[in-house]
């Protein structure tokens, strides 16, 4: 077996090789310049992994997660409780120390129960969700983010490649395979959408799986739970009511106009 200092030499071995192939290259730009790119800083024979490494796979999980630039600002410091008046701002409250108390129990244990946001179109919903999916990536938890009318126009996609007579065969279960499995999933949005018998079969599948595998989920909807039974089924709404705690988020004008006219911050 190498000795510790064997191995460091043969890494500055390695560097300086790749690091004169690209002067030669007239590659002399890097990205980092702690590291210059090479991901390890050496201080003799002390080396250790550069912070650009770490802000590099955070990227990658972000990536993974689906968030979008906007969503990745989102947070619970920054969610607003002055867009809500009356009993509506002890709604909000409430919904906002639950989402906090989530990720709390989620890193104590990882099969706790989901949650399930519920109210007014640009009450908040997504902003909570948003904060707790930030949240927990940065305490390396897997996290996928999913806005449901999207996702299910993707999986129908899928579906239908394997049905041009092209030799392409149905992607749909690869792709519900790692929707299943993540460790935490947020379906943004679960509201009206053209729900089929497929597509409503489809989301009873995944939820019944995470339920089963007491793997929780985020849920966001402008609908009621009747409605929720009206459009996807009483044992979907049954599935969710099992998985998730309930939050319920009014308000009097919708957050994103609100925001426009006053410049505060929740979506």
């Amino acid at each position: 077996m190498k000795r510790v200092d064997e191995i460091i030499c043969s890494l500055k071995k390695i560097i300086e090789v790749r690091e004169k192939s690209l002067h030669e290259e007239g590659q002399d730009y890097f990205k980092c310049s702690l590291c210059r790119d090479r991901g390890l800083i050496f201080n003799g024979d002390v080396v250790r992994v550069c912070p650009c490494v770490k802000q590099h796979y955070l990227e990658l999980r972000y990536q993974y997660a689906n968030i979008t630039p906007e969503i990745k600002d989102y947070s619970f410091e920054s969610f607003r409780l002055d867009y809500y008046q009356g009993g509506y701002r002890k709604q909000a409250s409430a919904a906002l120390e639950g989402a906090r108390q989530f990720v709390n129990d989620y890193l104590e244990n990882q099969h706790t129960r989901g949650l399930l946001f519920t109210g007014d179109v640009g009450a908040g919903k997504t902003y909570l969700a948003g904060a707790i999916a930030n949240s927990l990536l940065k305490k390396n938890v897997r996290v996928l983010f999913l806005v449901v009318p999207d996702f299910l126009d993707e999986l129908r996609a899928t579906y239908n490649k394997g049905n041009t007579g092209e030799g392409y065969e149905p992607d749909d279960v690869s792709l519900l395979r790692g929707v299943r499995q993540v460790d935490v999933l947020i379906l943004d949005d679960l509201g009206v959408h053209n729900y089929t018998p497929w597509t409503c079969n489809k989301l009873y599948s995944l939820l019944n799986y995470r339920l089963n595998y007491q793997l929780p989920v985020i849920i966001t909807t402008n609908l009621s739970l009747g409605q929720l039974d009206q459009f996807l089924g009483e044992r979907t709404t049954s599935r969710i009511v099992q998985m998730c705690r309930i939050y319920e988020i009014h308000v009097t004008k919708d957050i994103r106009h609100q925001k426009n006219l006053y410049g505060l911050q929740n979506k």
